[in-house]
This record gives C-alpha cells, structure tokens and sequence, in this order.
C-alpha cells in the first residue's frame, strides 16, 4: 500500500512554547515523531511548517516544507502541503501531528488502510475503548459513536452514548460491560487528496464550533468517515511540561 504521512508541526504552541523542538530522547521532539512515521511504512514523511522546524529537519536529513503563516488550522497547512508535493487526487495522506512522538507506526498504517479498503471513503480515523467513567465524563476527552458499518456517526466532549439505566456514574466506576459501545476519538486522519483540498475551504460548521471538533464539518455534510478500532491508546501527545516529563520517560 502507498501512502504518505505529513505532519504539520505548529512552532507557536501556547501552553508549552517551540514544544515541537524541544529534546525527546536526546532529538528534537518532530524528529521523533518523523522517525515514527517513517516506521509506518509510509512512502513519503513530510514535515510542514515554520522555517526553523523546517531547518531542524533537513539537518537530520529529513523532507520538510514551508508553508504560510496564516492558516487557522492544521488541515489547511496539509493541505498547502499537498499542493505543494504535487500529490495526486487518489493520494492518500495521513495527518500526523508534530507533538505526538508516541504514536505507534502501526496505527498509522491501519488508518490508511481503512481507505484503501474502502474506495468509496474519503476519510478515515482512530478510536479506542472507554472502560471507565471519567474518561467518558472528561470534555477533553473526545468520544465517537460508530454506526453498522464502521464509521463515525457523531463526535462529541460530551459522555455519549447516554446510558439512561445507569449514568451518572461515581469517580473511578467502571462503564456496564457493553463491549463495542464507548469509543474515544484519536487525532488521527487519513485522507483522500482531492476530499482534503475540498474539506480544507469548506467554512466551520454550527456544530465544528459548538463542539470544537473539525471533523464535524465532513460529518455535516454527509462524509463517511471510517474508523479503525484500535485495542489500546499510543501514548498521549504532549501540551504541557508534565506531558513531556512523561514522554521523555519513555525515550530513556
């Protein structure tokens, strides 16, 4: 299967500034990363942003593009990026971000394949059980609840599906043992070319900003989005200096 990752590595992070180039295991944080998708199997790793991340990568030897400043979303720089490559509408391209240095190569390689599997979808994403309430009751915490045929039906911060015989839960209880159920999203995704560059100018949906969830403005307007169920989370990417305490950790 061919299919390319590129990972656009925003320098200007608020909550833990340049964390893209900050020291994980003894290299800059998007290297990391980088080298994770190169494991994937991928055809292509490219990294896109800030001319100092691009630097960064091109000194590992490493692709890396520059592309504008002004754009309000990461999907918006893939998308740049692909034009930028002159990649072809069919291509598929897997969104990686740059502060996710955990992330399991084999992850990556089983959203693309959902496309390739299924030729009529555009798009495609990760999830992974919820076992326990306050995973479900967290807003950071994005759930999904998946239809009969493997995709996404809605995305929410909100503790969805409602199980009115047993909901609210106390802290620390475990969820009814309803396998298949509760799912939380990953952000991870794969797309077909031609749908990014669409997807890329569409405006925000009513419930895109509600939610502030992206991927509701495909959902809004009829997109299947497939979803590959994963058993267990890679490890969390990074936001804070506690994040990073605890990814460094497993670099050592």
């Amino acid at each position: 299967m061919s299919f390319c990752v590129l990972i656009p590595a925003r320098l200007a992070s608020t909550r833990l500034p340049r964390k893209v180039l900050l020291d994980v295991g003894g290299i800059p944080m998007v290297e990391q990363v980088r080298r994770r998708a190169l494991e994937s199997g991928a055809a292509q790793v490219v990294v896109a942003d800030h001319p100092e991340v691009v630097d960064c990568i091109r000194s590992y030897g490493g692709e890396a593009l520059l592309t504008a400043a002004e754009h309000v979303c990461g999907t918006e720089r893939l998308a740049e990026a692909a034009r930028l490559l002159g990649l072809a509408d069919d291509a598929i391209i897997v969104n990686l971000q740059g502060d996710e240095p955990g992330m399991a190569p084999a992850l990556l390689h089983a959203t693309a394949q959902l496309l390739l599997d299924h030729p009529q979808r555009q798009m495609a994403t990760a999830a992974v059980p919820i076992t326990h309430w306050d995973e479900l009751a967290d807003p950071h915490a994005v759930k999904l609840v998946l239809d009969a045929d493997g995709c996404a039906q809605y995305f929410s911060r909100a503790p969805i599906p409602w199980d009115r015989s047993h909901f609210p839960l106390s802290s620390g209880q475990a969820l009814p043992q309803t396998p298949g159920i509760w799912w939380r999203h990953l952000g991870l995704y794969a797309y077909r070319n031609a749908f990014l560059q669409d997807y890329a100018v569409w405006p925000a949906s009513p419930l895109e900003v509600i939610e502030s969830l992206e991927q509701m403005r495909a959902l809004e307007r009829g997109v299947q989005i497939a979803v590959y169920c994963a058993a267990e989370a890679p490890a969390a990417g990074v936001d804070t200096a506690a994040d990073l305490d605890r990814v460094r950790d497993l670099f050592l």
